[in-house]
C-alpha cells in the first residue's frame, strides 16, 4: 500500500505509511460508523475527488483494513467496511481527535459539519469513567441529520440513523445546544429554558448526557 517509505524500522513509521495519505484517515472514520457505498463516502466527504477516493479505498484493501461486499437483493450494491484490524485504529483516531479538537472554536470559511464528523466528536468526548455500569440509548437530532449513541455497561456504540429504543430524544432547535452541554457552558436546565434544546424521555438522562459527554 505504501507509496512513500521512511526506511525506518519503527512502528509509527509503519503506520504513517499504511494511513498516513491525505484523506486516509477521515475515510476511516466515516468507516466507523458502519458499512458505506462510495457514494455514501463521497457525500460525506463532499470535497475529495472520486479517484483519490477510489485510490485511497484500493491502498485500505491492499492494506488488510477495509473490504468490500456485495449486499443482497434488492440493493445489489457494493459497500465498504472496516475490518478488524481496520477498527484497531479507532483508539488511534479518538486520541487525534480530542487532541485537535483544543483548536476548534468556531467553522472556519468553507467548512462543513457532517454527520460523521458529530459521530467523532461524540467518541473524543466521551468519558467512560463517567459511564461505569451505564445502558442507555440517546437519539440526538441535529437538523440535517441524526445520530444514535448506545452505552452497554459503559461501552459507547455511535451510529448514523434513529435508534430504535432511546431512552431520550435530544433535538436541537436553535443554536448549538449539544456543544454547550459537552462544553459545560451551559446547563441540561438552561438549555432547555432557552428553548434551544427539546427532549423526549426521562429527562435525567440529559443530565447523564451531559456527564459522560464532555470537552
Amino acid at each position: 500500500m505504501a507509496s512513500r517509505e521512511y526506511g525506518q524500522f519503527c512502528g509509527l513509521a509503519r503506520a504513517m505509511e499504511m494511513v498516513g495519505e491525505r484523506w486516509t484517515m477521515l475515510i476511516i472514520r466515516n468507516l466507523l460508523t458502519g458499512a458505506q457505498r462510495f457514494t455514501d463516502l463521497h457525500k460525506g466527504l463532499p470535497t475529495i475527488p472520486t479517484n483519490i477516493l477510489s485510490a485511497r479505498l484500493k491502498q485500505l484493501e491492499e492494506a488488510g483494513l477495509a473490504t468490500r461486499r456485495a449486499l443482497p437483493h434488492p440493493d445489489r450494491a457494493v459497500v465498504y467496511e472496516l475490518t478488524d484490524y481496520g477498527r484497531d485504529l479507532e483508539p488511534a483516531l479518538i486520541a487525534l481527535g480530542r487532541w485537535g479538537a483544543r483548536t476548534l472554536t468556531e467553522p472556519r470559511p468553507g467548512e462543513i459539519v457532517t454527520a460523521e464528523s458529530i459521530a467523532m466528536s461524540f467518541r473524543t468526548t466521551y468519558r467512560p469513567e463517567a459511564a461505569r455500569g451505564v445502558t442507555v440509548g440517546y437519539e440526538v437530532r441535529m437538523g440535517d441529520f441524526t445520530l444514535r449513541l448506545q452505552i452497554t455497561d459503559g461501552e459507547l456504540a455511535v451510529g448514523i440513523g434513529p435508534h430504535p429504543s432511546p431512552g431520550l430524544i435530544i433535538e436541537r432547535l436553535t443554536g448549538y445546544p449539544i456543544r454547550e452541554l459537552m462544553s459545560g457552558s451551559k446547563t441540561p436546565g438552561e438549555v432547555l429554558r432557552d428553548g434551544s434544546v427539546r427532549t423526549e424521555g426521562d429527562p435525567a438522562l440529559l443530565g447523564r448526557f451531559s456527564e459522560m459527554f464532555r470537552f
